[in-house]
């Protein structure tokens, strides 16, 4: 895993000030929940309302997000315990919720993976990131969490952008739209914790900085690969259609490109904070209106 940033103690060796003291955890946990659904029943190869694109585009994410979230977990876990143990108390309600959705949100999309197996669809995704794990295992937790907080912004990026736009979705088996509805919802909710505890651990806003614009190039590449290939394998890739709705998604008036581009880059500008991001209202509207497709099992 690269940009192969040296090692450091707990304290960033390039961290200003503001950085390397203490930062206030949030003042509350996260709800753990059981979403009511059933994947075992299958889905249709063309589950996104028949668009190949945007189908093989949001299987291509499911299929990194296992072995991602696991890793997430692992950093978070890594990073609390190397605190003081005062800080670890008080770190271990968020760890417990945080822990609690990753884990089932892995869970989910290992049954909503294994449909995608059956339909023939290979995930090289997981493949390039257990390598890239395990050829990092020896660098610095805080490099980890680093990493961590530049996927959770990207996945916060995108899980507003789906809670913005009903488009992402329209014409979708209804399961996985709530699905994909719920997951981007919690991924809101604990979107400051990887960076919350990077920057309690001292690091720097030089690094930060340094691992997004590495995680946002490898993030564009691997999505894109595993979505043609997705493409490939489903016999879609030839069609003249399947292109048209690739430019539609990405590049038409209200198109993936556009509406992130600018939440995105804003993680590049120093003093950035993820609760900046305006997600609030969305996230409070679905629980409100979703409250019977779920339940809470733990916070």
């Amino acid at each position: 895993m690269t940009p192969d940033l040296a090692p450091v103690p707990a304290a960033d060796a390039t961290a200003s000030p503001s950085t390397t003291a203490p930062v206030a955890a949030p003042a509350s946990a996260f709800s753990i929940r059981r979403l009511r659904v059933d994947l075992a029943r299958g889905f249709g190869p063309l589950w996104a309302g028949g668009d190949a694109f945007r189908t093989h585009f949001m299987n291509a994410l499911s299929m990194s997000f296992p072995v991602g979230e696991q890793f997430f977990i692992d950093s978070v876990r890594a990073g609390v315990q190397l605190r003081p143990a005062e800080d670890q108390a008080r770190w271990a309600p968020l760890v417990r919720g945080f822990v609690g959705q990753e884990a089932t949100h892995r869970h989910l999309h290992g049954l909503f993976n294994a449909e995608l197996a059956r339909q023939g669809l290979v995930n090289h995704w997981e493949r390039w990131a257990r390598w890239r794990i395990a050829r990092s295992a020896r660098m610095h937790p805080v490099n980890h969490v680093a990493v961590t907080a530049a996927y959770e912004h990207f996945t916060a990026v995108l899980a507003t952008d789906v809670l913005q736009h009903p488009s992402r979705l329209a014409g979708a088996e209804p399961d996985l739209a709530l699905l994909w509805r719920w997951h981007a919802v919690e991924e809101s909710e604990h979107k400051a914790v990887a960076f919350d505890l990077y920057r309690e651990m001292g690091g720097s806003e030089r690094r930060r900085i340094a691992w997004f614009a590495y995680i946002w190039l490898l993030f564009v590449l691997e999505s894109l690969a595993q979505t043609t290939i997705n493409l490939w394998n489903s016999g879609q890739l030839r069609r003249p259609r399947t292109w048209g709705q690739g430019l539609r998604f990405l590049f038409g008036r209200q198109g993936l490109v556009w509406t992130t581009a600018r939440p995105l880059m804003q993680y590049l500008r120093p003093g950035f904070h993820p609760r900046q991001l305006p997600d609030a209202p969305a996230v409070s509207a679905w629980l409100q209106e979703h409250q019977g497709r779920y339940a809470v099992v733990g916070e």
